[in-house]
């Protein structure tokens, strides 16, 4: 580690606890990065459960590691790009950075600084999140901004996938195009005494029956599209403002951003399990084109998604990465199609769709294992192999 590192790191810790670096900088040169943050967090008087702790201590020996030369700390970079691909902070509640983010951020600031634009393509995650805690924490006081062009995160449809959708479609296709065998005609031959015209007529009878099964084929495949999840208007929103709701003591209700100009209420059964201080100026990943209506006479115009775990004691709602702008609408690699203006309740569209929804054992929201994603990164929860509605 370079030795000016230390200040800064201790520094930003005491910016991060609200307290005077003075008294701590002292002794920065002869103590290693735990010790000063011991110290730091000492004098915070804040308290700190032992297992957030240790999780603290784990990342600060991790930043106490990294090469001063940016090009020797690469390898330690990718293995945090790996690391931050389904989070938005190393610890902390959901948006929330912890000291760890601000000591690993100050470790490693100058390395990021000094990285060339092909590097840091190669960092998407690293580079969102130096973005994000630069801004968060407003550290532009001590540390120069890094520059940040944030990443597009584009997927190509896998070939297996596109040939595996093609080819029922060419084979209906060519089965639509087959030209009926004409067996009245071959029949003719062996009796000739029968009528010109009655054959002519059964004929084109069997033809035209032909034409109507045929016609009739496809319509499975687009029952099953009206059961994708292209369906689902599901756009990144941002909660303004949560409160109780006045007659339901499970129920919440928020005050939701998507972009529109105007924030849309939306009524969620989550008061058992986050306060309103828990989702205010927080990320959720929301259905806008449910059918707007009332829940215990409150209006509500949204379903936030929630993952659950298996006897639904923990439910929380999915999280979408930093940097993703409220009213952008999750996207699945490979699915395309237009969503509904307003789901139908009748069709029971979202039931039948809802099963297919869960996070995996990364806690990457996902359907049918196709990741919710963002222009930022996927959406995802801290609750793994989770129903998701």
């Amino acid at each position: 580690m370079d030795p000016k590192t230390k200040p800064m790191i201790v520094s930003a810790l005491c910016k991060h606890f609200s307290l005077d670096p003075a008294p701590f900088l002292g002794g920065a040169g002869e103590n290693d990065v735990q010790t000063l943050y011991s110290n730091v967090l000492k004098a915070s008087g804040q308290e700190v459960s032992a297992q957030n702790n240790e999780e603290v201590l784990k990342w600060l020996q991790f930043s106490e590691g990294v090469p001063a030369n940016s090009k020797d700390c690469f390898a330690a970079l990718d293995k945090l790009n790996a690391e931050l691909a389904t989070k938005s902070v190393l610890l902390g509640n959901g948006l929330t950075p912890s000291a760890a983010d601000v000591a690993v951020f100050s470790a490693l600031h100058s390395s990021v600084l000094d990285l060339s634009d092909s590097d840091k393509e190669k960092l998407p995650h690293v580079v969102r999140w130096m973005d994000y805690i630069q801004n968060k924490e407003d550290l532009s006081t001590l540390f120069g901004p890094i520059p940040v062009k944030l990443p597009q995160f584009d997927f190509e449809v896998p070939k297996s996938v596109t040939k595996v959708d093609a080819n029922p479609n060419t084979k209906k296709a060519a089965e639509a195009v087959k030209p009926p065998v004409d067996k009245p005609e071959a029949q003719a031959s062996t009796k000739k005494s029968e009528p010109e015209e009655p054959k002519k007529k059964a004929t084109k009878e069997k033809d035209a029956k032909k034409e109507k099964k045929k016609a009739a084929e496809p319509e499975p495949a687009n029952k099953e599209a009206e059961l994708s999840v292209s369906l689902l208007n599901i756009q990144v929103g941002l909660i303004r403002k949560a409160w109780k709701h006045p007659s339901a003591d499970s129920l919440l209700v928020e005050e939701i951003d998507v972009g529109e100009g105007k924030v849309r209420q939306v009524v969620s059964g989550l008061a058992k399990f986050c306060s309103p201080d828990d989702l205010t100026n927080r990320l959720v990943a929301l259905i806008t084109n449910v059918k707007p209506g009332k829940l215990r006479d409150v209006m509500s115009e949204g379903l936030v998604l929630c993952a659950s775990n298996e006897d639904h004691s923990v439910v929380e709602p999915l999280l979408p990465p930093v940097g993703a702008p409220p009213g952008e609408r999750v996207s699945f690699s490979g699915i395309e199609g237009k969503p509904e203006d307003v789901l139908n309740p009748k069709k029971k569209q979202l039931e039948k769709i809802t099963p297919h929804l869960c996070t995996d054992e990364n806690g990457v929201a996902t359907y049918k294992g196709i990741p919710f994603m963002t222009s930022a990164g996927p959406c995802t929860s801290k609750i793994p192999k989770a129903t998701v509605k």
